[in-house]
């Protein structure tokens, strides 16, 4: 929350507060989704669903008050599972979305609103842009209950193994699955570009330093000077066995592609999520006393 910007706290799945959130705005940026980590979209595909309610209102409100642009955050869960299904994966194109089998509920709300951007642009004459994000991390997100990415939740448990002294991690899936993780400013740097860039066909923004979720682990390991035991839990939900962005498109485009290493945005992650676990737990504990 920024004090100098006008703050609104609406539910944007109504209509009304969508006209209400958009008006007299010149650029809107629809980065709103009931989503999270893989836990939360295997097993709420119908409330990642109901994000689309969002999406078209938002699309209709935007234009409705003359919006000039209008940018849509899709997810590198719009591609084809028939093109994930081992870890040394081919990095996805965008071309690669189609023939249609995406993420089932959360990705197939992220296509359809994709063309649904796609067909405003034709129609109404509204200039949208689209961003497919993969997998974005970083210090200021959601590390607990539930709606976690990866990153942070490895950060989480890593951080509870070196404060109590029970030095286990348990790790979804069998740690050999790889994904690509995208630092957030280098996932703002990019949003901003698409939005006031001339390409008006989805783009990946993402990184393509392709890492395997044991990988991932050690890289913590290392920051929090720790070794972990690691159980593996193979019944949890863990998604694709791989997935990495293919950023040809955007060098070609506008020059640049997301560079941040992982090691240096997982550093910052970590420490920005052990200030608030232990600050929390400093507060509980002066709770108790009290």
């Amino acid at each position: 929350m920024f004090p100098e910007a006008e703050n609104l706290e609406f539910d944007l799945r109504d209509k009304e507060n969508c006209e209400r959130a958009v008006a007299n705005a010149d650029l809107v940026y629809n980065l709103a989704s009931d989503m999270g980590g893989m836990g939360f979209i295997e097993n709420n595909k119908a409330l990642c669903m109901l994000s689309v309610l969002v999406n078209t209102h938002l699309l209709m409100a935007a234009k409705d008050a003359g919006a000039k642009r209008f940018f849509y955050a899709s997810s590198a869960c719009v591609y084809a599972a028939g093109k994930q299904t081992g870890p040394n994966v081919t990095a996805l194109k965008e071309e690669d979305a189609y023939p249609a089998m995406p993420e089932d509920g959360y990705g197939w709300e992220k296509l359809f609103s994709e063309r649904m951007g796609r067909h405003f642009r034709e129609d109404f004459g509204l200039a949208t842009r689209v961003a497919r994000y993969h997998n974005v991390y970083g210090s200021h997100g959601t590390y607990d209950g539930g709606r976690e990415k990866a990153p942070a939740a490895i950060c989480r448990k890593v951080i509870e193994a070196k404060l109590s002294g029970h030095h286990e991690i348990e790790i979804w899936g069998d740690g050999k699955q790889t994904r690509s993780f995208q630092w957030i400013g280098d996932c703002v740097k990019g949003t901003q570009m698409i939005m006031n860039g001339d390409f008006a066909e989805p783009l990946n923004l993402g990184s393509s330093e392709l890492v395997s979720i044991n990988q991932l682990v050690d890289i913590v390991e290392d920051i929090a000077g720790l070794k972990l035991k690691r159980r593996y839990n193979l019944s949890a939900p863990k998604g694709v066995n791989g997935r990495n962005s293919d950023n040809a498109l955007i060098r070609k485009i506008f020059g640049w592609e997301p560079s941040t290493r992982l090691r240096d945005g997982l550093e910052r992650t970590y420490r920005w999520i052990h200030d608030q676990m232990t600050s929390n737990a400093r507060a509980k504990s002066l709770e108790r006393v009290s």
